[in-house]
């Protein structure tokens, strides 16, 4: 599994006041018949992805080159499992649950879960990010550094995927994230509808295909026949 560090330098998402001067004449999410400022637009759109956290749902993506990949989130405990060309991530509080299935046997690891109040940490997801997928988490700091950014150009624009109305973002000149440049797409629920950039120097072009409101409990089990190794403090 590769160490996590390319993400490192991505500004997390944080509250901040967002007075910056982008650009002008986008339509406010919330209200058509307002103005909206560009910093505003892009936080309300981090702040919908996160919390889409309280959600259940399963979302199929279409990939690059045909592939796919999958998220799904269920409550009670909550737990969100991504599945992606190459490896399988399987975050709840009780473990983050990490697996290669590049190989005749998958190998998973298991290391301490995240807090139950907290995003996980952009880092987590490079390895799904190097599959071609992209979690919203990475896009909810992507949102957050461009509203952060006096250099950053919004445009706006609503669109339908997957029979679900989404609110899109096409950012350029960023200069404090990890892709200077990228479009995204949060459905009206709040889950990532699609999303094109460079991040980190990978390319990365997804969309949802499908959308349940329910969640798919087979998500959260291990690839068969995988191996697991568990580095949890006090695990035998």
């Amino acid at each position: 599994m590769r160490a996590p560090g390319k993400l490192a330098h991505r500004t997390t998402a944080v509250a901040a006041a967002a007075t910056l001067l982008l650009t002008t004449g986008c339509q406010s999410i919330a209200d058509a018949g307002q103005t909206i400022q560009p910093a505003d637009l892009v936080n309300e759109l981090a702040s919908r992805l996160d919390q889409a956290s309280a959600l259940t749902y399963s979302a199929d993506y279409q990939l690059v080159g045909g592939a796919s990949a999958r998220i799904v989130q269920a409550q009670n405990p909550q737990r969100t499992a991504y599945d992606y060309p190459g490896g399988k991530l399987i975050v709840s509080t009780d473990a983050t649950t990490e697996c290669d299935t590049a190989t005749a046997r998958p190998v998973c690891t298991l290391s301490t879960g995240p807090s139950p109040s907290t995003q996980p940490e952009p880092e987590l997801f490079t390895d799904a990010n190097d599959g071609g997928l992209i979690a919203p988490a990475v896009v909810i700091a992507l949102l957050t550094a461009t509203a952060l950014d006096p250099a950053a150009v919004v445009a706006q624009n609503d669109t339908t995927i997957a029979g679900r109305h989404a609110t899109c973002v096409r950012v350029s000149q960023v200069q404090t994230a990890a892709a200077s440049r990228f479009d995204a797409c949060v459905t009206t629920e709040g889950a990532l509808g699609s999303f094109a950039g460079v991040v980190d120097g990978q390319a990365v072009e997804i969309a949802i295909s499908r959308y349940s409101d329910t969640a798919d409990e087979t998500a959260f089990e291990l690839p068969a026949g995988a191996r697991s190794v568990d580095r949890r403090p006090g695990s035998a």
